[in-house]
């Protein structure tokens, strides 16, 4: 065994966790597949979300650490569950009396809202894989139309039929009583109208493999449970997949683990071992509701690589997943400077370090060796110092703090300076609120004003940070940080921000004495 593999096994971070309860799965019980199948389901009734994203980038971050610690071939296969009948009209799409006609039908089989795919559940699936495909995940995507249509899940969905009262006995206490009165894990299909209906099973057949269900009008059909003729209520769905594809990992909120339990006792009936899994916590929106789809709140994808990059959202993803986050505008720059910092310290770790640096998760291994000499707050600062709207302005201020910097050569720093254009001019321009100084701070800054002017032309941002501590530490500001607090407030018209000494390397002495008596000004003006 390499000694790759020993840091591997060792790894503490918690996709290597993940990675080794699977580890000890096929050891224990080796697969006859010849890989281990990782799944992630997705339910295209609305729109993809980030959520969808971060399920599929936890996902891929486990298999590529169970990869770190086998040899053992890995695939990991996207599950759109497209058959599900639309049982209600999201709020955020177009045509919805439209939709509204086609409530219980197969998402495959309505009319798509926007004119450009075959059904409803054939857009929704396009637009997953475009995401995904531009993350570069590698994956192999299945529906669940064409699998129960082709008959990949008939030998499957026989066994639950066989094992129909076993199943029954674990789903009927957790339902309603009415419920309990029409529930049957399969729902037919109808002839007559297309529609997936949840109705009474009456008879089975299991030698001709049918069941016998009774309509509305008392009428009684029988069908085939297999060829998509019927499909599974989604618990016995899930447990059902697992056993036909040969499932042996899969994650999910931890709105589910209700689900995950029932499933899984439905899996054990069916005769496989439910897959190791884990359950992370939800996202939240501004007002600390859980995101959904259907109602299109917090954040998207479009809206979160407007204004920082890919990697910086899969840093997101990363980060504390069994931690309910706030998943918001504001959480970006924060999020995209702390990338920015894994990434400036993976040369310089250790093997054993490299591992638990969310980079090497988020690079399947190999982070770009590339060095960002300005943070995506600095640069905020930058755009709202200057006024600049353009990436020439401010790379020419970035030269005179990195002679070296040109686009190609900080091609990460150029992508940075487009999206912080892009999100001071929606988000921190906005809510700009200067504030007049007291008589003390307006003395400190101009003292301020005065110590930096008389600082050499080539401080350090170091020396220059000492400069703005000592003015602050005579004035007496005690607590200290009320001293920056006033700095940021009065100079930009928010109350924090990067070091002020970097700011003033990079914006430019001159400049900043200007922009400190600028404010002043302003403020007498007020």
């Amino acid at each position: 065994m390499s000694s790759s593999r020993d840091v591997a096994l060792s790894a503490r971070a918690w996709p290597f966790e993940e990675a080794r309860k699977l580890l000890a799965r096929i050891q224990k019980s080796p697969s006859d597949k010849g890989y281990v199948l990782f799944e992630t389901g997705y339910g295209p009734s609305g729109l993809p979300h980030i959520g969808t994203f971060g399920e599929v980038a936890r996902t891929s971050m486990v298999r590529q650490a169970f990869a770190a610690m086998s040899d053992t071939p890995t695939r990991l296969t996207c599950f759109s569950d497209d058959m599900d009948g639309l049982r209600k009209v999201p709020t955020n799409v177009p045509n919805q009396a439209m939709l509204a006609a086609h409530l219980d039908k197969p998402l495959t089989e309505v009319p798509d809202p926007f004119g450009k795919f075959d059904s409803f559940g054939a857009h929704n699936n396009a637009m997953l894989r475009s995401f995904l495909d531009a993350f570069g995940f590698q994956y192999e995507f299945k529906s669940a139309t064409e699998c129960y249509r082709s008959g990949m899940f008939d030998a499957a969905l026989l066994k639950v039929l066989l094992h129909y009262d076993e199943i029954m006995k674990v789903m009927l206490p957790t339902l309603g009583e009415e419920r309990q009165k029409t529930y049957s894990p399969f729902l037919p299909l109808c002839a007559r109208t297309g529609r997936v209906l949840q109705v009474p099973v009456v008879a089975r057949d299991i030698q001709a493999g049918t069941i016998t269900y009774e309509e509305d009008d008392g009428r009684r059909t029988e069908v085939p449970v297999t060829g998509g003729r019927c499909k599974l209520q989604w618990k016995a769905d899930w447990a059902m997949r697992w056993v036909a594809l040969g499932v042996d990992y899969e994650m999910a909120g931890k709105d589910l683990i209700p689900s995950v339990q029932l499933s899984s006792k439905i899996a054990r009936i069916l005769g496989v071992t439910p897959p190791e899994g884990f359950n992370y916590e939800l996202f939240l929106d501004e007002k600390g509701e859980k995101i959904s789809k259907s109602k299109g709140n917090g954040l998207s994808i479009e809206d979160w690589l407007r204004y920082a990059t890919p990697e910086s959202l899969s840093l997101f993803m990363f980060q504390k997943p069994k931690t309910a986050k706030r998943l918001y505008f504001d959480v970006i720059p924060k999020t995209m400077d702390e990338y920015i910092s894994h990434l400036d310290g993976y040369a310089g770790q250790s093997p054993a370090e490299q591992l638990e640096n969310p980079v090497w998760h988020i690079h399947t291994g190999s982070p770009p060796q590339e060095k960002v000499p300005v943070s995506f707050g600095m640069l905020l600062n930058l755009v709202s110092a200057s006024n600049a709207q353009d990436r020439a302005v401010l790379w020419g201020f970035i030269r005179n703090y990195a002679a070296d910097a040109t686009p190609e050569t900080y091609p990460l720093l150029d992508r940075l300076i487009g999206h912080a254009l892009r999100y001071f001019e929606d988000f921190v321009r906005p809510a700009k609120r200067y504030r007049t100084p007291t008589e003390k701070e307006r003395t400190a800054l101009l003292d301020l004003a005065d110590a930096l002017e008389s600082a050499p032309a080539e401080s350090t941002a170091e020396a220059l940070q000492n400069i703005v501590y000592e003015i602050g530490k005579s004035h007496q500001f005690e607590p200290l940080r009320d001293w920056f607090k006033a700095i940021y407030e009065v100079l930009f018209g928010e109350s924090q921000g990067p070091r002020f000494g970097s700011f003033v390397a990079l914006y430019g002495i001159k400049e900043s004495v200007g922009l400190i008596h600028g404010a002043l000004a302003r403020s007498a003006d007020a």
